[in-house]
């Protein structure tokens, strides 16, 4: 029997454990249940007996202190005896209603029905007797004829109540003693079921330990040599659950031997690969930030033997100035955000400093719980004087291009005094001379001058570019109106070659955000280069449009146009293009000039050759909204 129980799956051996005791728990409670509910019937038949007999002596008292308040009244005549006669008079039919409600016995509800009449006839009779005055007048013959009455119906109610009280008396008794029965029958019936559960029990706890507790034991031991490495060896006998668990930890304990020389092997491996690095210092820290584990790069790195600095805190790395608050601040960051990394200077063992790169990773186990910090550290001091070096070459420039800025600032005012002085001068002498050779001599004199003035404005238009300092109005600007004066400025230089300027038509109140003067001046210089690198009796086109937020002005010509290989060079300062070709004069510093210009109102200057010849250079600038133009040319309606 024990085999095929054995075998059985865990659940069908829980079900019959469980059940052998619960049945024979559940057979005798239902008995104890019957014992227990056959005790309460008898013991409220008997309680219902012993209100019965209590509601008829409350009957028998009722008509007799009715009886007796009514003669008490008869002989005095005075009202205060009817109060018992009254009070019975409500109580009777109340008490007969609740025996009435109890009795079971048929015998007795007869018997009680010829008590309810003759309670009904006597309470009758002492109406009538209430009535005395009404009596007396007949005589006494007639008031002793309805006492002697009364006495009669009330020993026939009294031999009745005699009569109800002895059954009452006997249903009481035998009532009692089945009640006794019962409850001596409860009893045996608890004993009999605390000792079929407690018989129960001990074949359940024969049955679980004989076909579970010895087996699971067995199991836990061989739990035991499997955390400790060994190979498990032993198998159940039996099929069920625990068979198969006890083969599953043999399989298993298989399986972690083969992956424990694994792990071993890749650890030693990772170790190997670890400790053979030398450019990264990789170490592990306890969650109080001790040294727990050391490679050879942090040795190389900082001078310690793995033997001097297990143990240790890492904090000894660090600078005293900084050592009390950074080492704690890295630790706390990598715990709250899983990793920090950071760069500063860190102390060798020989007391020398490095700028180090750091990266500390927190460590957390499979619950969540902090294990500790892994800290990978690296020697970035040749970076860190690389970038300190490239920061000084750079404070260098910036401070060599501000001198060079204020220099040409300087030179440039310095210049225009004398020139200025020249150029008068040479004016003055012009009014003097009057044949044509010293005419031409003094007007070369006013050419040079005033080719170099130019020269000096636009190098002190570059410095103050360069320096920052140039000061722009940009303002809703009429980009027709400006093309306008720009172009009516430029036709003087069209008449020795023959140039047409021809002004394209365009979409009207067209108006960008610029500086009219800077402006103007970009547009005279764009017109100035093509009449001047033109081809005789050739043409410039000026144009403008709107490209949906911006508004373009071009300016074409028809001269030969700019090779591919020169426009790179188009906008280098100092670098005229074609002067080897063309000996018109120049600064070489126009079209630099105009694109820093443009650029400092928000916009572009770019340049296209033509096909079939010719160049072209647009300008972009930013259109004007409308509220601005509105609000402009309200304030220029304004007188």
């Amino acid at each position: 029997m024990m085999p095929r129980f054995a075998n059985l799956p865990l659940r069908a051996k829980g079900i019959v454990i469980i059940m052998v005791p619960l049945a024979l728990l559940l057979t005798a409670l239902a008995s104890v249940f019957v014992a227990d509910r056959q005790s309460r019937i008898a013991e409220d038949q008997v309680r219902v007996t012993l209100e019965i007999q209590s509601g008829i002596q409350e009957l028998h008292a009722l008509i007799a202190e009715a009886a007796t308040a009514m003669r008490g009244y008869l002989l005095t005549g005075r009202s205060d005896f009817l109060d018992p006669f009254n009070r019975a008079e409500e109580r009777l039919p109340v008490v007969l209603d609740e025996v009435d409600r109890r009795l079971r016995d048929e015998e007795q509800k007869a018997r009680l029905e010829r008590i309810r009449a003759l309670v009904d006839a006597k309470v009758d009779r002492l109406q009538l007797l209430k009535q005395a005055d009404v009596l007396r007048v007949g005589g006494r013959e007639d008031l002793a004829a309805k006492l002697i009455e009364g006495k009669q119906v009330l020993d026939m109610l009294r031999q009745e109540i005699d009569a109800m009280n002895r059954r009452e008396a006997d249903l009481l008794n035998a009532r009692t003693q089945a009640a006794d029965r019962v409850r001596t029958l409860s009893r045996s019936l608890m004993i009999a079921a605390g000792f079929l559960g407690f018989s129960g029990a001990l074949v359940a706890v024969f049955l679980f330990s004989a076909s579970i507790v010895r087996r699971v034991h067995s199991l836990k031991a061989e739990a035991h040599r499997l955390s400790r490495g060994e190979v498990v060896t032993s198998a159940d006998p039996f099929r069920d659950e625990l068979g198969n668990l006890g083969q599953a930890l043999a399989d298993a304990s298989v399986l972690l031997k083969k992956r424990e020389t694994d792990l071993t092997e890749s650890e030693e491996r990772f170790r190997q690969l670890v400790e053979g690095v030398s450019d990264y210092g990789i170490f592990g820290l306890n969650p109080d930030g001790r040294v727990v584990s050391w490679n050879a790069g942090a040795e190389r790195i900082t001078g310690y033997q793995a033997e001097e600095i297990v143990g240790q805190h890492f904090s000894r790395f660090y600078p005293a100035e900084t050592r009390e608050t950074f080492p704690a601040e890295e630790l706390s960051k990598a715990a709250l955000h899983g990793r920090t990394e950071a760069e500063g200077w860190r102390l060798r063992k020989d007391g020398s400093r490095f700028w180090s790169h750091v990266v500390v990773t927190a460590l957390h186990d499979e619950t969540g719980r902090l294990r500790g910090f892994s800290k990978i550290t690296r020697d970035v001091t040749e970076r860190k004087q690389f970038e300190e070096a490239l920061l000084a070459a750079r404070e260098d420039a910036v401070r060599a291009s501000n001198a060079k800025s204020e220099f040409l600032s300087r030179m440039s005012h310095e210049l225009r005094t004398p020139l200025n002085s020249v150029l008068g001068f040479a004016q003055l002498l012009e009014m003097d001379v009057n044949d044509p050779e010293s005419r031409e001599s003094v007007a070369q004199i006013l050419r040079a001058g005033r080719h170099l003035l130019s020269l000096i404005d636009e190098v002190l238009d570059m410095a103050r570019i360069e320096a920052g300092r140039m000061d722009l109005a940009v303002e809703p600007q009429p980009i027709a109106e400006v093309i306008e004066e720009a172009v009516s400025l430029a036709r003087p230089l069209c008449g020795k070659e023959q140039i047409r300027i021809e002004i394209m038509e365009a979409e009207p109140d067209l108006a960008a955000l610029a500086d009219r003067r800077r402006l103007l001046q970009v547009l005279l210089n764009l017109l100035s280069n093509a009449v001047k690198y033109n081809r005789p009796q050739g043409s410039v086109t000026v144009g403008h449009q709107a490209l949906d937020d911006r508004i373009r002005i071009e300016v074409s010509d028809t001269g030969p146009g700019i090779p591919a290989e020169r426009v790179a060079r188009l906008f280098t300062p100092f670098d005229r293009l074609g002067a080897e070709r063309i000996s018109q004069e120049g600064t070489g510093l126009g079209l630099a000039l105009s694109r820093h210009l443009i650029d400092a109102m928000g916009g572009t200057l770019g340049f296209g050759n033509r096909q079939g010849g010719g160049a072209t250079f647009h300008v972009d600038l930013p259109r004007a909204p409308a509220a601005m133009r509105e609000a402009a040319a309200q304030d220029v309606a304004v007188p």
